[in-house]
Parts: C-alpha cells; sequence; structure tokens
C-alpha cells in the first residue's frame, strides 16, 4: 500500500494575483504554480508588474531553451550577479570561451575513472559514520546526511586536509544559505530588486571571507607538494588540451567553492528525502533490503532505481536557473518575446500530466527499463551546462544508501510532519526525526 507523501503544494485553479503570489511564496514558492502548468507545453506565467514570463516543460521545448538555442537564452543578470558573488568566474557562473575552455579542463576529474576513484573512500566514510549511530535512537536524517555529505565532499576535495574544514564550516554554511536561498518573486520586482541583490552579495562575500583564507593556504602548499590524486591536486595539475593552460590561484577557488556547494547540498537533499520515501514504502524498502542482502558488493541495481525515483519525485534542483530571452522567439508554437523570462522546472516536469503516469506515485520500477525521453527528466539539469558532478553525486547517494541500508531501517518519528523549504535546492523544512531501526546481522 503506497503512503501518502509529505505535504505537498496543492497547485491552485488558476494563477495567483502579484499580492497574494507573493504572500504564499514566502512559506513555498512552487505553491504559486498553477495546476494548467501541469498539463500545457508552455505556461504563460506573464504579470502587468513582473513582465512576460513563460515555463516551458515540454521536452522539446526544454531542448530549445537549454541545448538547441542555449545561447538566446542566457540566465538572468540577478542569478549571474549573486552566483558571481560566491563562485566568481567558476564553471557555474562563467560564459563563452572561458566556460568552454573551464569545461575541457575539469572534465578528466568526473570521468567514470576518476569518480569509481573515490568510491572505497565514500563507502570507509559512510561505515564510520554510521558507526556513531545506535539502534533505537532518533535523528535527524536531513542534518545527518548533511554532515554526512560533508565529510565525503570535503576529502573528495581535500584528502586528508577535508577532516580540518570542520572549524572553519559554520561561517560558510552560513554563506551558503544565503546563495542558496530562493529567488521570490520580490526580487525581479523593479525598485526593490536593486537593494536585495546588494545585500546578498555583501552577506556571501562576508560569509566566505574564512573559507577562501583557508583555501588559498592549501592551494599554495600544494602548488609546492602535492598531496596526491585529489580534486584539488587534480585542478591545480589541470591543462587544457587544446591551449595547455592551467588555471590561476583564483580560478582554482572559483571551481572549488562550485563543487563543493553544488556537491555537498545536492547530495544532502537527495538522501534525505530517499529515507524519508523509503520510509512511507515498506514495499520498496523490503525489495531494496533484499537485493542488499543478495549482493553483499557493489550498490545492487534497484539502489539506483530507488535514488532516481526519489530524485524525480523531489528533484535536488527544483528550478533551473532563470533563463532571459536575447531576443524573439517560438517554443511550441508560443510566441517567446525579447527580455521575457524563461523557466525550466524540474518539479513541474517530473509531474507533468502528459510525461508521467500517475506521477505523484512513488514508483522505483519506472526506471528499471528503458530510459526516460530526454529532456522529461532533470535531476541535474541538461544540456551542455547540465551539472558536471552528476556521476559523482549519484554515486555518492548509492553507496550511502547501501551502506546504511545494509545496517538500518530509518522508521519516521512518531508525530512527526515533514514539509518542504523549496531554495535553490528542495530541501526540509526543519528535522525529519527518524527512529534507528537495527537490522539482523
Amino acid at each position: 500500500m503506497q503512503a501518502s507523501l509529505p505535504p505537498v503544494p496543492v497547485p491552485p485553479a488558476r494563477s495567483l494575483p502579484l499580492w497574494r503570489a507573493i504572500k504564499v511564496a514566502r512559506g513555498n514558492t512552487l505553491a504559486v504554480i498553477p495546476a494548467q502548468a501541469f498539463e500545457v507545453p508552455v505556461f504563460d506565467q506573464s504579470s502587468a508588474i513582473l513582465g512576460r514570463s513563460f515555463l516551458v516543460s515540454d521536452p522539446e521545448g526544454v531542448k530549445r531553451v537549454l541545448l538547441d538555442e542555449v545561447a538566446n537564452y542566457p540566465k538572468s543578470e540577478f542569478q549571474n550577479r549573486i552566483f558571481a558573488a560566491a563562485f566568481g568566474d567558476g564553471i557555474l557562473t562563467s560564459g563563452g570561451e572561458t566556460w568552454k575552455a573551464h569545461r575541457r579542463l575539469m572534465a578528466p576529474a568526473f570521468d567514470p575513472r576518476s569518480v569509481e576513484a573515490h568510491a572505497p573512500m565514500m563507502a570507509a566514510t559512510a561505515r564510520a559514520f554510521v558507526d556513531g549511530w545506535r539502534p533505537g535512537e532518533t535523528i535527524d536524517v536531513a542534518q545527518a546526511m548533511a554532515e554526512l555529505s560533508l565529510k565525503i565532499i570535503a576529502r573528495a576535495m581535500f584528502s586528508g586536509a577535508g577532516d580540518d574544514l570542520g572549524p572553519r564550516m559554520d561561517q560558510t554554511l552560513r554563506a551558503m544559505d544565503v546563495i542558496l536561498a530562493d529567488f521570490g518573486l520580490i526580487d525581479v520586482v523593479p525598485g526593490v530588486r536593486g537593494l536585495r541583490w546588494r545585500a546578498r552579495e555583501r552577506r556571501i562575500a562576508a560569509g566566505f571571507a574564512v573559507f577562501d583564507s583557508w583555501i588559498a593556504e592549501l592551494i599554495g602548499s600544494r602548488r609546492a607538494a602535492p598531496a596526491g590524486g585529489d580534486l584539488l591536486d587534480r585542478l591545480i595539475a589541470a591543462r587544457d588540451p587544446e591551449t595547455g593552460l592551467g588555471l590561476s590561484d583564483r580560478q582554482v577557488r572559483d571551481q572549488l567553492v562550485t563543487i563543493f556547494v553544488a556537491g555537498h547540498e545536492t547530495t544532502a537533499v537527495v538522501l534525505a528525502w530517499t529515507w524519508y520515501l523509503l520510509s512511507q514504502n515498506p514495499e520498496a524498502e523490503a525489495r531494496l533490503h533484499a537485493e542488499l542482502d543478495a549482493s553483499p558488493g557493489a550498490p545492487p541495481a534497484y539502489a539506483r532505481q530507488v535514488v532516481e525515483e526519489a530524485m524525480r519525485i523531489f528533484p535536488p534542483v527544483p528550478r533551473i536557473p532563470l533563463r532571459r530571452a536575447a531576443a524573439d522567439d517560438v517554443i511550441c508554437g508560443v510566441q517567446i518575446p525579447k527580455g521575457a523570462y524563461v523557466c525550466v522546472a524540474p518539479w513541474v516536469i517530473h509531474r507533468h500530466r502528459s510525461l508521467w503516469k500517475d506521477p505523484e506515485r512513488f514508483d522505483p520500477g519506472r526506471f528499471a527499463g528503458e530510459r526516460p525521453a530526454r529532456f522529461s527528466y532533470l535531476p541535474f539539469g541538461a544540456g551542455p551546462r547540465g551539472c558536471i558532478g552528476a556521476s559523482l553525486a549519484l554515486t555518492e547517494v548509492a553507496i550511502v544508501l547501501t551502506e546504511v541500508a545494509r545496517r538500518y531501517r530509518l522508521k519516521l518519528a512518531p508525530g512527526q510532519v515533514v514539509a518542504m523549504k523549496p531554495r535553490m535546492t528542495l530541501r526540509p523544512l526543519g528535522r525529519i526525526g527518524m527512529e534507528l531501526v537495527a537490522r539482523a546481522a
């Protein structure tokens, strides 16, 4: 029997008036998306104050925005400014030839062989982390997965030096909260947005000061004496295959911060929602345990299916950064005027009535056979700017799921109310209390 999902917003029958939408969006920005958006290829969400704006969900339309005509749909000025305040000229924010060069240079660090090299460390870190748990205790699984993912990404990036990151993290994590805070409707209201943008930029710069100082020292020491094989060493040693050029200290820092924020945050939220969904779907949980017991080695195929379905239900990035049309265009027969905002939202695409059967149901079997149609499943974005670390993140989540589930069932604590807090990522709202139930050895 399928259990109900946590309180997800019931789409309003029609678009809300702007004043009402801004008020509702303060609690959950996904709650203002009307029901029609989950049924049509392109939804016109324009308003007199915010201007022309369109939500694109049809796979061919998404492909046009993110791939075929990507040059016509650059990221909005606001998001570029906020990302640049944190990530500098990293792969998330750079454009043109700079982005192409950085993507080529970084690609070897995320190829299958490189990702596989991190697998033993991921498994060992997960096992050591779980050693601190005790049967019968209740944990906040969202916080626990955030701590574990932080340990793993720090060790992947900095080897043993990653274990020294903890004392420097409080301020940095607060800065990450500022970066990841959702872009609300008020952030694009003329006359208000400039003040909000500048205030957020100042908080980000202050929050990263301690982290940046530590990174600068570490980069200097590694240039003199590499530690051997972690992501920091790889970035320092990398050379563009076309130009032979490497990265400056500042460019290394920008790429590291991008990888760190993305690698920590997305895996943490995916794991938190995966444990919740398994706790509410005992048949899927039982099958996962049966396959784990039958395959003592690497994660079984079903573990990967569970993760992929969890990312469909709760995509780690519910909305891809907002685009703005540089010239007039037509998407799925809809006229898109120059200057219009264009949004691609995995939250909507993964629940779209024309793309998925019974989309609210948790069913890992959807990923057992043929893959979903291209551009209908976007947990890590798509097109040339899709997440370069997707394979690393998926490998980490599958390994952590496997190592924890071999030893424990995670049972939702009585009276626990679970809800969402959409930001740039799809975090839970508050804690997810779960009781640790030991599995038979």
